[in-house]
């Protein structure tokens, strides 16, 4: 099975990625890595555990805790029936780049360290945090926030670990790639609100337009406009939740005039960037 890149951006109006399955998913990419933090929780059943080195089988449901980089298979891969999966992604530096370096913060600072040996936790802790994960997908960004905190502290804590040795590391030239396509990724968070084009990102990934093209498709799944438009949505999102107007939020994620952005927003959130706003305040 061949080891992939996976993107991962962000949950609009957040700082990380909350998702929720309710059913198992099929997906491209399988065997994967990702410089993200993920903690993966399974309510109940059974399924492979594959992270790094590490492979056997589960059951009872599952908390796992993997650090960056740490290969690992789709936990929902070959799963049939009834399925349930959150998963939180984050990166180390989530809440600035010297928070974990607090005083208060050194259990956790551990905790991400062993993580990087892949974690998983018994019924015990996984019932706690499992209830913490789940009251998150409806509480309100500064509450999930902090919930977020107290599942560190708690996972930090818990004397139901297991470390799991998966680490395997990444090839040389899978860390070159990787830190193209963040140089990218990087550029793109600093001037989304600006024209991009093509060309500038291909110059700075050392590579031709079409070469460039191919390789952004290879490693994301998809096109360099595509992904683009995607990450101006989701800052357009966060833009709409702090009351801007449409018009202004539009400029000011780089999109050229108002109808292509309302078309745009549609197409991906569908529905308008006023209802969209409408539906939060509601």
């Amino acid at each position: 099975m061949k080891l992939e890149f996976e993107p991962i951006q962000p949950s609009p109006g957040s700082s990380f990625t909350l998702l929720h399955y309710t059913q198992a998913q099929e997906r491209d990419i399988l065997w994967h890595y990702h410089p993200e933090y993920e903690l993966v929780y399974i309510p109940k059943g059974s399924g492979r555990r594959h992270i790094g080195q590490y492979s056997s089988r589960y059951k009872g449901g599952e908390l796992v805790f993997m650090g960056p980089n740490l290969p690992h298979l789709n936990f929902s891969y070959g799963q049939q029936g009834a399925f349930e999966q959150i998963v939180l992604q984050l990166r180390e530096d989530f809440l600035g780049e010297h928070f974990l370096q607090r005083p208060e913060m050194t259990a956790v600072q551990q905790l991400f360290q062993r993580s990087r040996q892949g974690l998983t936790f018994g019924p015990k802790t996984r019932a706690s945090v499992g209830s913490s994960l789940r009251r998150m997908l409806s509480e309100p960004a500064p509450t999930r926030l902090l919930t977020l905190l107290q599942v560190f502290y708690e996972l930090a804590e818990a004397a139901d670990t297991t470390e799991l040795h998966a680490d395997m590391g990444i090839s040389t030239v899978q860390a070159r790639e990787q830190q193209r396509l963040r140089q990218v990724y990087q550029h793109i968070e600093q001037h989304y609100a600006e024209p991009i084009t093509v060309q500038e990102l291909a110059d700075l990934s050392c590579l031709t337009v079409p070469a460039f093209c191919r390789y952004f498709k290879k490693m994301t799944g998809q096109t360099m406009t595509a992904f683009l438009q995607e990450y101006r949505i989701s800052q357009a999102c966060l833009l709409l939740l702090q009351g801007l107007a449409v018009t202004e939020v539009s400029y000011a994620t780089g999109f050229q005039n108002l109808s292509n952005f309302n078309r745009t927003f549609r197409k991906l959130m569908g529905q308008s960037p006023s209802d969209y706003r409408k539906q939060l305040v509601s």
